[in-house]
């Protein structure tokens, strides 16, 4: 994969590298560090799911030589950092749950996990959900506790409206299979209406990273999967397990639905989704084929905030953005119905034909004839721009000089060259650097700012060794001192004898 653009601190992303170290995550993705307005700089080796040190700590330089017994640490610690059990394990575990009286199943909210009762005694001092029923072990989203890292896990789970609105579109548009990517709501939906329903005829696969869910499902229905890395910890026989639920009806009527942390690396999810399709087009046959279209692509719902449209667009030209309004049950912010910029950002991207996405009317969804495709009801059509321009589902406005059209709080900016919030500051604009005004680069790659550290960091050494001399000089002074003072007591002395 192509480096990305210079992240925050000067850092961008190369990409996943054959060979590369793993951490307890799977194999470490290649970054580059960038400084001093140098295009690239060293490279180095980080976790692939966390971005934030304090949740792996793992790094090491590309070009670093790593001892032999530093290695066998590693090894070490990553299998110290694995699950208690093992997949089937927890199956088996499951089957021997289920057939427990309901008053003899317990959940341990502390540890996360189902309890036989030979484990009570080891778990007494934790918190307990008891009498736990099978609609609950149907539901574990209910009440596993949501990881909400936004930057690793963020499982923000879909609320009902829009779980239901998902899985009625898919059914609507006649796909049977349904790749769950980090939707595990979804796909817990989708098994309880199988389970309930003998008609009912979607089955879906779940690929997350959080492993508790591997405590309800079986290895035909879940698979331990880091979406940053495209790695399945379950290792050949997990991959095979997505391959041939990909391969099914010659991988016709199967589509991927995937809901990423939005802290997460669109450059490394990118990569990641670009192989799970490429698996599905090794099948040979062509998407959409029961929709009457000629794409070799695998249909795609790709669920992420619409400030990203531009990077999504980049690496899946054939993408576009619908505008339904996704929510959350456990966001604070993610909600449908509230207005203006306390609206859901959270959008659907998909590489299906528009037009054929319905969205509802009862919600305030139009169809634009001109545009062929449902709108929400603020997004009016632009006859300049020719299309309808609001991503927020407020009406936007069009900007002459911008030649395109704005959010409605905005106004031309004459220093800058284009539109902005009122009160903005114009040696702060987004296209220009903060330290230097120039465009290219951003704060903490500026080339002045290192010019000025490395400044700061001389004359602080210079300063140090000027300090260190005046001590120096002080403790000289008072030795000498203390010699005179030393010899004169001498002479004294000699002379009173």
């Amino acid at each position: 994969m192509a480096a990305g653009g210079p992240g925050p601190g000067g850092i961008a992303l190369v990409g996943a590298a054959a060979g590369a170290p793993s951490c307890p995550h799977g194999p470490a993705l290649l970054f580059v560090k960038t400084s001093r307005g140098k295009e690239e700089g060293r490279r180095f080796y980080a976790c692939s799911a966390c971005r934030d040190r304090k949740d792996c700590n793992f790094f090491q330089w590309e070009d670093e030589k790593v001892s032999e017994a530093r290695l066998a640490a590693r090894e070490e610690y990553n299998r110290n950092h694995q699950p208690t059990f093992t997949h089937r394990q927890n199956v088996e575990r499951y089957k021997k749950f289920v057939l427990l009286p309901l008053s003899k199943r317990r959940f341990c909210q502390e540890c996360q996990q189902l309890l036989l009762p030979s484990e009570w005694e080891k778990h007494s001092n934790h918190q307990f959900l008891c009498d736990i029923s099978i609609a609950q072990l149907k539901s574990p989203s209910q009440f596993l506790y949501p990881l909400e890292n936004k930057k690793t896990n963020a499982q923000y789970l879909f609320a009902d409206r829009s779980c239901q609105f998902l899985l009625n579109l898919l059914t609507d548009l006649g796909f049977r299979r349904v790749l769950s990517v980090g939707t595990p709501r979804l796909h817990e939906m989708i098994q309880s209406k199988s389970s309930q329903e003998e008609d009912f005829g979607v089955r879906s696969l779940l690929l997350d990273i959080d492993f508790r869910y591997s405590q309800f499902y079986t290895e035909d229905e879940f698979c331990h999967y880091n979406m940053f890395n495209h790695h399945f910890f379950g290792g050949e026989a997990a991959h095979e397990t997505c391959r041939k639920f990909l391969y099914e009806d010659n991988g016709e009527r199967v589509i991927m639905v995937t809901d990423p942390p939005f802290g997460g690396l669109v450059e490394a999810l990118a990569s990641s989704f670009k192989k799970l399709m490429a698996m599905w087009k090794e099948t040979g046959k062509e998407a959409f084929s029961l929709l009457g279209q000629g794409n070799k692509e695998m249909p795609v719902f790709w669920i992420f905030p619409y400030f990203f449209e531009s990077r999504i667009l980049d690496f899946f030209p054939s993408f576009s953005m619908m505008d339904y309004q996704v929510d959350y049950d456990n966001h604070a912010l993610y909600k449908h119905g509230k207005t203006g910029r306390r609206q859901s950002p959270v959008r659907i991207f998909t590489n299906l034909t528009p037009s054929m996405i319905v969205l509802p009317v009862e919600e305030g969804y139009r169809f634009c004839t001109i545009c062929q495709r449902y709108v929400s009801s603020g997004n009016q059509h632009c006859e300049i721009c020719n299309s309808c321009t609001s991503k927020d589902g407020r009406r936007w406005k069009h900007c002459v000089l911008c030649k395109k059209c704005v959010k409605p709080s905005w106004c031309h900016c004459n220093n800058c060259n284009c539109c902005a919030l009122p009160n903005h500051s114009c040696e702060k604009a987004d296209s220009s650097c903060f330290v230097c005004g120039k465009a290219g680069h951003k704060r903490s790659a500026c080339p002045s700012l290192s010019r000025t550290r490395t400044a700061l960091q001389d004359d602080k050494k210079k300063g140090q060794k000027t300090l260190k001399k005046v001590k120096m000089g002080i403790c000289r002074r008072s030795a000498m001192k203390h010699a005179i003072f030393s010899r004169k007591k001498v002479k004294n002395k000699k002379k009173e004898t």
